[in-house]
């Protein structure tokens, strides 16, 4: 796979409205407007206040229902707005997965805008109430949270695509992935959100407005997520404000979320290079944040 993997099933506003008239007809006189799909879910606009979110693939179908599952409870530690799920719609004849009615947040996403020491805060105290012990029935994610070695095959072959079409991989990145594979993963796992790019996180001028996509839900290291600070506040001080409102994090910690980083910054890379602009624009911010920092 190097681009956005392919829609499995096709989802337009006609089946958005069947599937509301058969499982919620109190919703089917709204208004639809299809907003976006990324690698796994389609997002409609319901009327001014609500959104349709769907699998695109079988896939994604297991982490929309794990958000649908545990966002309600962890929604409660957060004072930065969360898609909660409104409705819930079942598998049937129309479509095959389970999918989700849930508030339409306010804000432009983090890279659209450039980010402030407000933000930086705000950000750093969302991660705190996130970064909690999760259940032992916690979901399971294979890609997110776990060591880096594990992901080291992947991010090889996807580097030398980008570097055979960039100047982005760099000696210095290179040994800065090197060493974030040999830091040790010094603490318990937590819960994470594990997929924070800018594009989830949503903001207006005055702070962070909500956090979406919560799909990769998962426990395991927080550096998956602490990466962030580099793909939303490229300026060392701003990005020290949120590292202040976290707390504590050790070096072993920082050096692993560098590598998160740039895991996530060729990954958005090499797929946005083949069919998605928006993702190229961000992974190269990333890297080259990184290379700077």
């Amino acid at each position: 796979m190097l681009g956005t993997p392919s829609a499995e099933i096709e989802i337009d506003a006609l089946l958005v409205s069947q599937l509301l008239a058969a499982q919620h007809p109190d919703l089917q006189n709204l208004s639809i407007q299809f907003m976006d799909a990324g690698w796994d879910n389609a997002m409609f606009r319901l009327g001014s206040h609500l959104a349709v979110r769907l699998p695109r693939r079988a896939v994604a179908a297991r982490l929309l229902e794990n958000e649908q599952h545990w966002l309600p409870q962890l929604a409660k530690q957060f004072s930065i707005a969360v898609p909660v799920p409104y409705r819930i719609g079942l598998p049937d004849s129309l479509y095959p997965w389970h999918w989700s009615v849930i508030p339409w947040l306010p804000g432009q996403t983090a890279d659209e805008i450039q980010l402030n020491v407000e933000h930086a805060q705000q950000f750093g105290w969302f991660l705190k109430r996130l970064h909690v012990a999760a259940p032992s029935d916690a979901p399971k994610n294979p890609f997110r949270g776990v060591p880096l070695i594990q992901r080291v095959s992947m991010l090889h072959e996807r580097m030398q695509r980008v570097k055979a079409q960039t100047a982005l991989i760099t000696p210095t990145l290179r040994v800065l992935w090197q060493q974030a594979v040999d830091a040790p993963i010094d603490g318990e796992p937590t819960w994470i959100h594990g997929d924070l790019h800018p594009r989830n996180i949503l903001v207006d001028k005055s702070g962070v407005t909500g956090v979406i996509d919560w799909g990769d839900l998962t426990a395991g290291d927080r550096a998956t997520d602490l990466a962030a600070l580099w793909y939303l506040f490229p300026e060392q001080h701003v990005r020290q404000q949120a590292l202040d409102a976290y707390g504590e994090v050790s070096e072993a910690t920082l050096t692993r979320a560098k590598g998160w980083a740039i895991l996530f910054g060729v990954i958005l890379l090499s797929s946005g290079l083949v069919d998605h602009a928006q993702h190229a624009t961000i992974g190269q911010k990333i890297l080259q944040c990184i290379a700077q920092a």
